[in-house]
């Protein structure tokens, strides 16, 4: 008989145990009764109905209270619950959490941004959140989370991760704060001067099994520089890197919070800014031209204003914050009555996990949205800003059964959805 080296061994059983737990865990029928359900944000609730799901994915959806026999491995009845799909949020830091102490980055190993980041993907799918994308991470801490959710290991939402994000020497996501030799110990290696340069960085990501780009188009509240808030790659680095991540099939979230930096973004063909703070006519224009998309991450700046006068963060982050709050809000209102595309985005790690939902009321309150627009963003919008349109973001035949419960109804009142009572992805209950 021949021999099988231990390295193969390995390799089977590996193989095998991802296979039965995947077969496990997904080979039940499982039959939904709600009294209201909401399968499309834009259109509306539609009263009670009956979900089928199967294998992971809807295989049916009954209008009406589906009192006939139902042949499934479980029955779940929710007569008082509006059922909808999965929220998404598209501007997460899961490895993070907040505070100001950045320092920590000094002192901190990897393995425990891993430890946070599986705590803190339960935390956030539990509050309803089923899909995410984390826009900056260190090393292949979200690659392994991502990897670990999508198998069922540990429990979280489906991601898609940027990892590290594209910075200038010296700009906000490069590493600053410690002396020269610290800050040179501690970059990560995505730091990039000039197009060409650029161009290499955004394949280095995408080699390191990154599903998107992010950069750091301006400069950034939280970071230990007091350099401005506005653009800092160049109009030709930008636009090297937005040519080579489409190249590759990624898309491209800039964080950007000037009025330079935004325009330059949206006139090189990056597909989503981040926060949008300072947005003027000029900027807005390029958006609207360009078909770029604004996250606009309110609750970001609401939980930085709660650290402020209590010694949580440096005297030039205090005053970056300071400068921004007049602002909340404004830009992304502009960019609405524009037509430009809102999309849901938190930036939780600056905020507390769990807390995401919160985000809908200030997009109502400070944006001009309604509680079936701020809904839109951050399921159908979402999912299209994600290219998983086809895959998430309704409640459809053929879709992942990504499912959340509710008390109430969110398109009357959004404040809902700060409470989820019961949530399901790719087919698994999560409690």
């Amino acid at each position: 008989m021949p021999k099988i080296s231990y390295s193969k061994t390995i390799t089977i059983l590996m193989a095998s145990a991802a296979a039965m737990l995947n077969s496990s865990a997904l080979a039940d029928t499982i039959v939904i009764r709600a009294g209201n359900v909401i399968l499309d944000a834009n259109e509306g609730s539609i009263g009670p109905a009956v979900i089928t799901v199967s294998d992971g994915r809807i295989t049916a959806i009954d209008r009406g209270t589906g009192s006939g026999e139902y042949k499934a491995d479980k029955i779940i009845d929710m007569p008082n619950k509006t059922i909808l799909p999965g929220l998404i949020d598209t501007h997460t830091h899961l490895s993070n959490n907040p505070g100001g102490d950045f320092w920590r980055q000094a002192v901190d190993p990897v393995e425990w941004e891993t430890i946070i980041a599986t705590k803190n993907a339960k935390t956030t799918v539990l509050s309803g959140f089923t899909t995410v994308r984390d826009v900056g991470s260190s090393s292949q801490v979200m690659q392994s989370i991502r990897r670990a959710t999508a198998s069922g290991i540990i429990d979280g939402p489906r991601i898609q991760t940027g990892g590290n994000s594209l910075a200038i020497i010296g700009g906000h996501a490069d590493v600053s704060g410690f002396t020269p030799h610290i800050n040179e110990a501690l970059a990560t290696g995505f730091t990039c001067t000039g197009a060409t340069e650029c161009a290499a960085t955004v394949r280095k990501a995408s080699k390191n099994g990154a599903d998107l780009i992010k950069i750091t188009a301006t400069g950034g509240v939280l970071s230990q520089q007091a350099r401005g808030l506005d653009q800092h790659f160049t109009n030709a680095e930008m636009q090297s890197i937005a040519d080579a991540a489409h190249g590759l099939g990624m898309k491209v979230a800039a964080h950007a919070h000037g009025p330079r930096g935004i325009e330059s973004a949206a006139n090189a063909g990056i597909d989503s800014i981040e926060h949008c703070t300072f947005a003027d006519d000029k900027s807005i224009a390029a958006m609207k031209a360009n078909g770029t998309v604004c996250v606009p991450t309110l609750l970001a700046f609401i939980g930085v204003k709660e650290g402020l006068g209590k010694g949580v963060y440096t005297a030039p982050v205090e005053a970056k914050i300071r400068q921004t709050l007049d602002s909340l809000g404004k830009a992304p209102a502009a960019m609405h009555r524009a037509g430009i595309p809102i999309i849901f985005g938190t930036d939780s790690g600056v905020t507390k996990h769990g807390r995401n939902a919160e985000e809908f009321s200030l997009m109502v309150e400070y944006i001009g949205l309604t509680p079936s627009e701020a809904l839109s963003s951050a399921t159908i919008g979402a999912a299209k800003l994600m290219g998983l349109e086809n895959e998430i973001g309704r409640l459809k035949v053929g879709f992942s059964a990504d499912i959340i419960a509710v008390e109430g109804d969110p398109m009357r009142d959004i404040e809902t959805l700060e409470k989820v009572d019961w949530v399901m992805v790719r087919g698994r209950i999560i409690d």
